[in-house]
């Protein structure tokens, strides 16, 4: 009788139903899809240099008598950048130039981080240019 009844499980255990089969199938499908654009995305940006875009995302504030300029950095590119360098160059009417510089170690695709720069002299009274000066690849 035993062994009647373990024939009897083995053989249920063999037979799927058809909900089985169509979450089975569903499940593949969905993988197989997955992994085809993770595939094609790398593959279509792999080849796409790092760009970046560099924008001064909030009003400059005065603290403690320096001014802070906040910035975000973006890779518009598809590869990844390391060792960003990000440079400010502020030139006042009078002559006086203040420099800033930022390192970020790591930036992928389309990613933005954020930084700020700090001034003793007031950003609007002069020109101030914020650019991406050096980079590396990994």
């Amino acid at each position: 009788m035993s062994d009647e009844l373990a024939k009897t499980e083995s053989e249920s255990e063999r037979v799927r139903s058809p909900a089985e089969w169509i979450t089975l199938t569903l499940s593949t499908f969905v993988l197989a899809l997955i992994v085809g654009l993770v595939l094609y995305d790398w593959q279509i940006s792999k080849n796409i240099p790092p760009a970046f875009q560099v924008e001064i995302t909030e009003a400059t504030r005065l603290t403690e008598g320096r001014y802070y300029v906040p910035f975000t950095l973006r890779n518009t590119g598809g590869r990844i950048a390391r060792t960003v360098q990000v440079l400010a160059d502020l030139h006042l009417p009078d002559d006086t130039d203040e420099t800033g510089e930022q390192h970020f170690d790591f930036l992928s695709g389309n990613e933005r981080k954020q930084g700020g720069f700090v001034f003793e002299h007031d950003p609007k009274a002069g020109e101030l240019v914020v650019r991406v000066a050096s980079f590396g690849l990994p």
